[in-house]
């Protein structure tokens, strides 16, 4: 945990150094909060189509309302907990409401992460030369796209031969015995999870959800970013957010505190904008985003009758276990409550 909770204060340390607090509280208030409420307001639509997004990689096997809630759990115990465990609760959750086992569920989760990032390149890098300027800014931005293009078909090409790739890994696995023992266990599972994008429908379907998504986000900021920036353009919420989909990737504390922030100024200062302006508009955006997955994944824990501590232990546990056998983990004897249980017509 020391290297993210270093690298988050040293992030920290460098955003307000470089702002000036009188700048920044003023920026605070004199932001239009209508459009704050309004970016507050699309956030909750991004979450309800990430929610979809992950459903339709899933087959939509769970209900939209179940994988929602675990959407937001899961962003809960990111922004709470180290080691980006949310990731592997959302999975193990939704697991546990609907029937799936956990090695269904996870493979799901990966393949979201991928999709992202093509969106995420592809979007700093289309976006990078229209920043810079210049006449080959069209070929590159163009070519970026190309890339994203590819890096799906890849991806595509990877779950068509996957019984394939199964077999090469193996082969190289074996040779080294530490990993192989824990891969053993998954490699089969990861593999049929990405049975969702051998269908071409259903494939396309998926893309088309994430692309809605990213769309959204866009949005989000750039209305945000009007709050602040009466004068912003759409480039410098689009640029944005693909250098902080990316600058989050860092090691950092929960929640990704501090770089998210200094990702955010040092996009901006390339638009040559107020450091303290850009400063209180990154935190608005961070607490828009604490505040909404905070409430919502608190309602879900409490109606599961789960708690964070329970659920970490848990986490722990599955992080450790290396049988081969096991699937999902249960919840352990005695544990349970009746908000634990699916309402009639919930599960699938």
């Amino acid at each position: 945990m020391l290297p993210g909770l270093g690298i988050s204060l040293v992030s920290l340390g460098v955003v307000f150094y470089f702002a000036d607090l009188e700048s920044f509280i003023q920026a605070l208030r004199l932001a239009d909060y209508r459009l704050v409420a309004a970016s507050a307001t699309i956030t909750l639509l991004w979450l309800v189509v990430r929610a979809q997004v992950w459903r339709t990689l899933l087959l939509n096997r769970p209900t939209h309302k179940d994988t929602f809630f675990a959407v937001n759990e899961g962003y809960l115990i990111n922004n709470l907990l180290p080691f980006r465990l949310g990731e592997l609760a959302r999975a193990y959750l939704l697991a546990r409401k609907s029937g799936m086992g956990f090695f269904q569920t996870f493979p799901s989760v990966i393949i979201e992460r991928l999709l992202d990032l093509g969106m995420a390149v592809g979007l700093l890098l289309a976006t990078l030369p229209l920043v810079v300027g210049g006449s080959w800014a069209r070929p590159a931005a163009l070519t970026a796209g190309v890339l994203v293009l590819v890096l799906y078909i890849g991806l595509f090409l990877l779950a068509r031969y996957r019984t394939q790739a199964q077999a090469l890994l193996n082969r190289v696995f074996t040779r080294i015995p530490l990993i192989n023992r824990r891969v053993q266990k998954f490699l089969p599972e990861l593999f049929s999870g990405l049975e969702v994008l051998t269908n071409g429908k259903r494939f396309i379907s998926a893309a088309g959800w994430v692309l809605l998504n990213w769309v959204l986000a866009i949005g989000q900021y750039y209305i945000l970013m009007q709050a602040f920036f009466p004068q912003a353009k759409l480039l410098w919420a689009a640029f944005s957010l693909g250098v902080v989909s990316l600058g989050i990737a860092a090691p950092s504390s929960p929640g990704a505190l501090g770089v998210l922030e200094l990702s955010v100024v040092g996009a901006l200062s390339v638009f040559k904008l107020d450091t303290s302006i850009a400063l209180a508009f990154a935190l608005v955006l961070h607490a828009i985003q604490y505040v909404m997955t905070g409430v919502l994944g608190a309602y879900a824990l409490t109606r599961d009758g789960d708690s964070l501590s329970g659920i970490y232990h848990r986490l722990q546990s599955l992080r450790k276990d290396t049988s081969p056998t096991d699937s999902a983990p249960q919840p352990d004897a005695g544990t349970d409550n009746p908000g634990n249980q699916d309402q009639p017509g919930e599960r699938r």
